[in-house]
């Protein structure tokens, strides 16, 4: 009975599909909104004026709004992904070294390094013979050997751009117009590519085999 009734208090139901869209894109969403409206939160929270500029008013936003994200995540699912986990831990770090230093370099480098981080270790798994993408997407779908293989490999090289990207933009553009970007751009673009991946994931679809 006691057994039973430990694991019944363990157990989380996975978020439903909007939830789950809202913790991972709610961040963004705050640190977009702090950065546009960071004189106005300034005037109506004047601790939140003592940190600067607006960027790092959505800095600060944008390092709590991803701290509750995935509080909530592990609350609801036991578990926290590895992407967004890595992903938070990076923006807690830098997102403190932008307001300590007053630098805003540091949140701009975050999507460079976390993108570039992803890649490496992706590619570099094929290198040694591992899908790793396949660790992360097994319980989403079924695919072979080489569709794994395909896919961690273009997921990997698809990094590098996000890295390559977002350096370009932060070097050559105001900052208003990076977070812009960061928030209407890179969504977009990875919705896109993920969606260009679908036949590849159906030609190898190990469900589409069994049914045929």
């Amino acid at each position: 009975m006691n057994s039973e009734r430990s694991t019944q208090t363990t157990e989380r139901q996975e978020p439903t599909p909007l939830l789950k869209l809202a913790l991972e894109l709610g961040p963004l969403g705050v640190f977009f909104i702090a950065n546009s409206r960071g004189e106005q939160l300034a005037e109506m929270f004047p601790t939140l004026g003592a940190l600067g500029q607006p960027i790092f008013i959505a800095t600060a936003a944008f390092m709590v709004a991803i701290s509750i994200s995935l509080t909530v995540s592990y609350v609801m699912t036991r578990h926290l992904p590895v992407m967004p986990l890595v992903s938070g831990v990076v923006v807690l770090v830098f997102g403190a070294l932008t307001l300590y230093l007053q630098d805003e370099l540091f949140i701009k480098l975050k999507p460079t390094i976390v993108n570039t981080l992803f890649g490496s270790i992706l590619l570099g798994g094929l290198f040694f013979g591992k899908s790793l993408l396949g660790y992360v997407f097994d319980s989403a779908f079924k695919l072979d050997a080489e569709g794994w293989r395909k896919l961690t490999m273009r997921w990997g090289l698809f990094f590098f751009v996000l890295a390559l990207i977002n350096e370009i933009v932060w070097r050559n553009f105001s900052t208003d117009f990076w977070v812009d970007f960061k928030v209407f751009g890179f969504m977009p673009i990875t919705m896109v590519f993920t969606m260009m991946q679908l036949p590849l994931i159906q030609k190898h679809s190990l469900e589409s085999e069994e049914k045929s």
